[in-house]
């Protein structure tokens, strides 16, 4: 079968499977069954394709068809302009969460922490901008840190970045002028109504953390301080409506400079703080 015909006949299967974008997916699943990149693609659609790739095929779109996310397919997912692993241990890395690292690179920074830190993709890229810098990444899962250890190898980090295994600051030592986090944050009573990409597909415990959603803002804001360098600079992701609710448990914190920064579709996603003293620029 030509590979043009396999396309054809996928974007109707996932269709009927609810899958949101279902002509992308069944190009970046072919492309990813041919060994080619996803840019590539129409120039190898005329190929007939191989046993080995065919059956490569059917098994991306029968794990697409029950829901599981591309990036966990192809392994990988493109972040802030690089490519990173993606696993069933960790988060997908979302584009919303570009505005963070636009956010923590908008001033310099020497030592960064990054809390939660799953696939590494903020601590990672927020290294990729700001060369002169080195950064921790603690998560709870020693799988995804595994998953970023691969990552910082793969993108030449490997010097500058280094993982602990620590539940939030419990095996963090040391202060920082950069603390960056995106902590499970989804409600209890949010989570059924999930995409099934999500709810059934990746780790609840980088979701959610029961309750109203708010409990890691909680520790974050009685732990962050102390691992704070004078004029160092605090931002976490938040879900759409926590944007209040984070500002005022940072400013109880006796944080200051307090803002909420948007996604690209206008969203509130970013609560940004600073620690009192050090200079202009949160460098100490």
């Amino acid at each position: 079968m030509k590979a043009s015909d396999a396309l054809r006949l996928a974007i109707p299967r996932l269709e009927a499977a609810g899958v949101e974008g279902a002509g992308r997916d069944a190009r970046v699943l072919l492309a990813f069954a041919l060994g080619v990149t996803p840019d590539r693609l129409t120039l190898h659609l005329p190929d007939e394709m191989a046993g080995a790739q065919a059956e490569a095929y059917e098994a991306a779109l029968a794990a697409r068809e029950a829901r599981q996310p591309v990036a966990q397919i192809t392994g990988r997912r493109l972040f802030w302009g690089q490519w990173f692993r993606v696993t069933r241990d960790t988060l997908d890395p979302r584009p919303d969460t570009e505005a963070l690292v636009a956010e923590a690179l908008a001033e310099p920074f020497l030592k960064v922490l990054d809390l939660g830190t799953g696939t590494g993709c903020i601590l990672l890229s927020c290294l990729k901008g700001m060369p002169m810098a080195r950064g921790v990444g603690v998560d709870i899962s020693e799988a995804a840190l595994a998953v970023a250890g691969d990552n910082s190898s793969d993108l030449g980090l490997r010097d500058r970045a280094r993982f602990l295994h620590s539940d939030w600051f419990g095996a963090v030592r040391g202060a920082f002028d950069l603390i960056v986090a995106n902590p499970p944050y989804i409600a209890a009573d949010e989570m059924p109504g999930l995409a099934p990409e999500v709810r059934d597909w990746e780790p609840h415990l980088a979701l959610t953390p029961g309750g109203d959603g708010l409990e890691p803002y909680r520790i974050i804001a009685r732990g962050a301080p102390a691992r704070m360098m004078p004029g160092a600079r605090l931002m976490v992701e938040i879900g759409p409506t926590q944007g209040q609710a984070v500002s005022a448990l940072f400013r109880a914190a006796g944080l200051e400079g307090i803002r909420i920064l948007p996604d690209m579709d206008g969203r509130d996603r970013v609560v940004v703080a600073r620690k009192p003293g050090g200079d202009s620029c949160g460098c100490a």
